[in-house]
């Protein structure tokens, strides 16, 4: 699903080394990196028939702001793009919104790209706030 998209096909293109085998083990060191972390996880949300149709990572940052409270942050959140639409998105972050509270955190945290008007549009009826300006810079 993280290549479902332009931008995102773009920014996690497939390296065109030709090996397949190589590209793919990037992908399963981060899958191993994030399931040996206890403060992330990834979670997958499957249909009746059991198909993959979203995931969001979900990771607890613990903070000095806000009296210390621990934040949620939102990752990779993707749904398939034949099942958009139909309120699966809106009911993933509304259980991710009730799994920060369960885990004690004070506040739930993501980005979007800029350009990505619709999705901005999506969290903004969700409740979030566009409050801070986020900066990125790339090593």
């Amino acid at each position: 699903m993280l290549h479902d998209d332009q931008i995102a096909a773009d920014r996690d293109s497939v390296r065109e080394t030709g090996d397949e085998a190589e590209d793919e083990a990037v992908y399963l060191a981060a899958f191993a990196r994030i399931e040996a972390d206890p403060s992330s996880e990834l979670f997958v949300l499957t249909d009746a028939d059991g198909t993959l149709v979203g995931t969001l990572q979900f990771n607890v940052l613990p903070g000095l702001s806000r009296r210390g409270s621990d934040r949620a942050q939102l990752e990779a959140v993707r749904i398939d793009s034949a099942r958009r639409g139909g309120g699966l998105g809106s009911q993933f972050i509304g259980w991710a919104l009730e799994e920060a509270r369960r885990r004690g955190c004070g506040h739930v945290q993501l980005t979007s790209d800029a350009r990505r008007v619709d999705a901005r549009r999506f969290y903004e009826r969700l409740g979030f706030v566009a409050s801070h300006v986020g900066m990125k810079r790339e090593l």
